[in-house]
């Protein structure tokens, strides 16, 4: 199968995760429609909706009807012949919380990894209509604003980037200083992005991204769009990003290279 049939395919995917997700999204029933349950068992919040088993339930009876020799990994159902030559990763809401507080900044995730490597990433927002995938070698743009090619910012120096992060407060003591330290360098800050972050990233609107705590489900499939946007996409040791943890994106290599010296100084 071609790479131009995969992307149609995830193209379905996130039409079908697209159609089950957006009843729920600002539901004039309020936030007890959507099934709130949390997932936490360290005694912090970490919700989980009827709309993120949903959708994902979706989108694994595509797979399976569609590539039943396929694996698919999920956020919220776990692995289901994880060790097939492609396997499926899946993150029907990326960005819950602010899901249900009705900030339109989360997104379904979906990566489509052959032995283990990201080679086809989307993040979808249904409520924007808006598409962001890549392959590694390109990265697209789809939504109200046209059609276009993604393509990552020059930006040399860190004092002049614009850095983005969830939330500095999801991090342990000893990171959020670390962070402290990158955010005191750059112009400009902003919290709340999710996965939003790393496609506006990918798109040259923003210079980092600095996350901690990241699940594969998380990264996987963004790594093909910031790579094919250009951008660069990293851990804090500058290791392989692929099983989550401490999280480095970037535009520039430069900036990268600043950010890594900053957080590790």
């Amino acid at each position: 199968m071609t790479a131009i049939d995969f992307a149609a395919f995830v193209d379905e995917l996130a039409t079908v995760s697209g159609e089950t997700i957006r009843p729920f999204f600002r539901s004039a029933l309020g936030v007890e429609s959507l099934g709130l349950e949390n997932k936490s068992r360290s005694g912090g919040f970490d919700p989980v909706t009827a709309a993120d088993r949903a959708a994902e339930s979706a989108m694994r009876a595509l797979i399976k009807r569609t590539f039943p020799e396929h694996g698919v990994v999920g956020e919220e159902f776990g692995a289901d012949n994880a060790d097939a030559e492609y396997v499926w990763v899946l993150d029907p809401i990326d960005g819950t919380k602010s899901f249900i507080c009705g900030m339109p900044v989360w997104g379904t995730l979906i990566a489509l990894t052959r032995r283990g490597e990201p080679i086809y990433g989307m993040m979808h927002q249904p409520f924007t209509r808006e598409h962001f995938s890549g392959d590694g070698r390109g990265a697209r743009y789809r939504g109200p604003a046209g059609d276009r090619d993604l393509r990552v910012r020059a930006c040399a120096a860190l004092g002049d980037a614009i850095l983005a992060t969830t939330s500095p407060l999801l991090m342990n003591t000893a990171d959020r200083q670390s962070f402290g330290r990158v955010e005191n360098a750059v112009r400009l800050s902003r919290y709340g992005g999710d996965c939003y972050a790393y496609c506006v990233l990918a798109a040259g609107h923003v210079d980092l991204v600095i996350e901690t705590e990241l699940k594969p489900h998380d990264v996987l499939p963004l790594i093909p769009i910031i790579e094919g946007a250009g951008g660069i996409i990293t851990t804090w040791d500058n290791g392989r990003p692929h099983d989550g943890g401490r999280i480095v994106a970037a535009g520039d290599r430069r900036v990268h290279a600043q950010a890594m010296e900053v957080l590790n100084g």
